[in-house]
């Protein structure tokens, strides 16, 4: 696609998503249109659909930021069509969602402000879409999906625990990505962790789940999780990884559980002789938060080209936490206190550096935010879709 044509679906969006409850209202439409032609995909679909509207608006806005990379783009929508998979999509259903995608955008944006060229230009996007998830999930010959059993649960916080399973089989996941977890207290909804450690022959994985207030999933997950309790994961997503061919070093920031696919990332690096510096800013709100300091440091202590700095948005912990505080052990940097986005910028543009954000939807955004506002190149910047 030419630049013209990306500007204009990249506005088109915003202006429909960006208008009070316009997300809400598009993908209303969307599904609207989805199953009233189609009837029979409602039920590859979980009962409750709010997940399933802010995924798919968050899905199309990270395609529309990297639409200019192709390559990139091709890429990610082709592990959506092998994630879909675990769903019971097939390649054909894709010019299905292409046509009820199309025509709610076009009713949306209604018939003054719906052009030709805008038109042509959707239809491009939305035939990238089609064509390259139909072939993530037609070349796919991996399965659907593996299982694991858990060998523990462990509570760092109140709000969370640190799983670990056994897989089956190994399951396929290149370091730095993410997998679609289903457990058995809520077996229609899928979620999405990040293995804390490299993959390995043995099929052991270690996830770090926060409870989210409100959650659907998570607060099973930290609370009810019971030892042998059998686990689902489904086709690995997410492409955060080091080039190590590319001479350049690195910086990591990581928030909360953020975390695990930098410090997986890390792990397997050590088990390579030579590697580009490394520094990574670990943050949290609290002092607490910052749980998997003495892991890092360790590795820190054998492996001289990583920098770990812990960061804290508050200096105290919360008047409701009753475990110890969390220092930053000896030798290791200080621990800071601010907005991490905000510190990390303040030691300049790092535009010389590969880098890679993980943590919640708002920390991406402010973090990323604050990188560009130093002069951080955006191509220099990876995160996962927010």
């Amino acid at each position: 696609m030419n630049l013209r044509a990306i500007a204009q679906v990249r506005s088109n969006f915003r202006s429909v998503t960006e208008t009070t409850n316009g997300s809400d209202r598009l993908t209303n439409s969307f599904y609207g249109f989805l199953f009233g032609e189609n009837p029979i995909l409602r039920q590859l679909f979980p009962a409750a659909m709010d997940m399933q509207r802010e995924r798919l608006v968050s899905a199309i806005s990270y395609l529309l930021d990297i639409l200019d990379d192709t390559e990139r783009a091709v890429g990610f929508l082709e592990q959506l069509g092998r994630d879909h998979r675990k769903y019971g999509v097939e390649g054909d259903h894709y010019p299905l969602a292409g046509r009820a995608l199309h025509s709610a955008l076009r009713a949306y944006t209604g018939p003054a402000f719906w052009t030709n060229s805008i038109d042509e230009a959707w239809l491009d996007v939305i035939d990238l879409i089609v064509t390259s998830m139909a072939n993530g999930a037609d070349s796919d010959d991996l399965p659907s999906h593996w299982e694991a059993t858990v060998v523990e649960h462990r509570k760092i916080l109140d709000d969370l625990a640190v799983v670990r399973l056994q897989a089956d089989v190994p399951v396929p996941y290149d370091t730095g990505q993410y997998l679609p977890v289903r457990t058995p207290q809520r077996p229609r909804m899928w979620r999405y962790l990040s293995p804390a450690i490299p993959a390995n022959d043995y099929g052991e994985l270690e996830f770090h789940v926060r409870k989210v207030s409100g959650g659907w999933v998570s607060p099973s997950m930290v609370n009810e999780t019971q030892v042998g309790d059998r686990w689902t994961m489904a086709a690995p997503l997410g492409g955060l990884r080091v080039d190590l061919t590319s001479g350049a070093d690195v910086l990591m920031i990581g928030s909360g559980t953020g975390i695990a696919p930098l410090r997986a990332q890390i792990m397997e690096m050590t088990t390579r002789g030579i590697n580009p510096r490394v520094h990574l800013f670990v943050g949290g709100r609290f002092p607490c938060d910052l749980y998997d300091l003495g892991t890092l440091w360790q590795i820190s202590l054998s492996n001289p080209w990583l920098t770990v700095v812990p960061i804290s948005e508050f200096d105290t912990d919360p008047w409701w936490h009753t475990g110890p505080t969390i220092e930053p052990p000896f030798g290791m940097h200080q621990r800071l206190t601010g907005e991490i986005g905000s510190i990390v910028a303040s030691f300049g543009s790092w535009s010389d550096r590969q880098i890679q954000v993980a943590g919640s939807p708002t920390m991406i955004s402010s973090t990323v935010r604050a990188l560009l506002d130093a002069g951080t190149p955006a191509s220099r910047i990876q995160h996962d879709p927010v």
